[in-house]
């Protein structure tokens, strides 16, 4: 069984600051103030990040006067975790599968 990971998604999340955004909105729905003070980044920078991690459906936003609200879909997140179980339980069958050198 062949198993392929959602490679962009991938290079999404490997910013360190965008892993940090996705973790800390895993635990709450934040504004972008709540993340510039949470993450010490600038907020032009924050928002860069945050449209990029929007852009790739890792979020959604949610206005609330002034303010936008950022959450997490926790759906894509799942999605990607049971790929890597996969990628995982394909490496397990094929623990003991060696090809030969010619």
């Amino acid at each position: 069984m062949m198993t392929s990971v959602d490679t962009d998604l991938i290079r999404v999340l490997a910013d360190p600051l965008r892993l940090r955004i996705v973790t800390l909105l895993a635990r709450e729905t934040l504004c972008t103030t709540h993340l510039v003070e949470e993450t010490g980044a600038r907020q032009t920078n924050l928002s860069n990040h945050l449209r990029v991690l929007r852009e790739a459906g890792v979020v959604e936003t949610e206005p609330c006067g002034r303010f936008t609200y950022y959450k997490l879909r926790p759906d894509v997140i799942a999605q990607l975790a049971g790929q890597f179980a996969a990628l995982a339980e394909s490496a397990r069958d094929a623990a003991d599968n060696k090809r030969a050198c010619p």
